[in-house]
């Protein structure tokens, strides 16, 4: 037999077959008594339902963007996943863009993506907010780990989590601290680094900040080195991949960790829990993250008028082998 047709649907169920049609594309529109023995008849026959013809009834892509800065970064193959899992659930395709560290890159493909794609999450998008905003258009946006005035977003807030990691480093002695801050145009980068000063602030104690760093390990390098020229014996690393070429560089310098200083990462890549020492960091919620952006995305989708949502997933913190008392 050849691949089954709605019209083959049609003859085996005694219907035309613009019923069969909009028993899968306007299920309103056809009784329920007909439409279960049209998806009985697809399932005996194995049909499987053309994404092109079905766009062509619904007016949409059956695909949705995800834009992320820097897929090479560990914490964004994690996210990709998430958004993927929940697209396949409600029958949906995903699109997977790179922006390469780029903000006019970033522009640019969100205004390649309009008219191919029913809808895009931005992942901590780098684009200044009018340049964002103009490239998304009529498009269905929703933003991860970003804010914007009259877009969607959700966030990871790690506030109070860094504030436990800074009651954490406190109470095994240590009274200087070293913010190494995430790329400058990073709204992640400046809400984290806004978190650590608010709890510095709150104890009374030293806080040296350094950089902006890029979110890289060689970034990462960087930041152990000029870490090494400060009298902090513990550091805020903005992510963990930064983190762990902090502490490929101390150990490179004879500095031992968390002997002579202590090291704090975020997000919780697989990465935190592999390196020697294991990384103290704050936990992201990825599959809650990746899951609630698609389901925003899809809210949006189909009610393109519906005011934007603002949702906010706490971090965790978790500690492990690369903090200890101040020597």
């Amino acid at each position: 037999m050849g691949r089954a047709t709605i019209y083959s649907i049609a003859a085996m169920c005694g219907v035309s077959a613009a019923t069969v049609s909009r028993a899968f594309n306007r299920p309103e529109l056809v009784s329920p008594v007909v439409r279960e023995r049209v998806l009985r008849a697809a399932a005996e026959l194995d049909y499987q339902p053309s994404s092109a013809a079905r766009g062509l009834v619904t007016g949409r892509a059956g695909m949705v963007g995800l834009l992320v800065p820097d897929i090479t970064n560990p914490f964004f193959p994690l996210l990709v996943r998430a958004v993927q899992r929940t697209a396949d659930r409600i029958g949906s395709a995903l699109m997977l863009i790179d922006a390469e560290e780029s903000a006019a890159t970033e522009v640019r493909l969100v205004n390649q993506l309009r008219g191919k794609v029913d809808g895009v999450i931005a992942a901590s998008p780098r684009s200044p907010a009018a340049a964002l905003r103009e490239a998304a258009g009529e498009l269905p946006i929703v933003l991860v780990n970003r804010t914007l005035r009259e877009m969607s977003s959700v966030v990871c807030d790690n506030t109070a989590a860094l504030f436990d990691a800074g009651e954490h480093l406190y109470g095994l002695g240590h009274r200087s601290f070293a913010l190494l801050a995430g790329p400058s145009a990073s709204w992640a980068a400046g809400r984290r680094a806004q978190a650590v000063r608010r709890w510095a602030r709150g104890r009374g104690v030293d806080l040296v900040e350094l950089g902006p760093f890029r979110a890289t390990y060689k970034g990462g390098r960087q930041a152990g080195a000029a870490l090494v020229g400060t009298p902090a014996t513990a550091a805020f690393a903005f992510d963990d991949l930064m983190a762990c070429g902090v502490l490929a560089e101390l150990a490179g310098r004879g500095v031992s960790v968390p002997g002579d200083r202590s090291v704090v990462g975020c997000d919780d890549v697989l990465l935190a829990q592999t390196v020697t020492p294991r990384l103290t960091t704050v936990s992201a919620p990825m599959d809650d993250l990746g899951q609630t952006a698609m389901e925003v995305l899809t809210r949006h989708i189909e009610a393109p008028d519906a005011p934007p949502e603002s949702r906010r997933l706490p971090g965790v913190f978790t500690p492990r082998d690369s903090t200890g008392p101040t020597p």
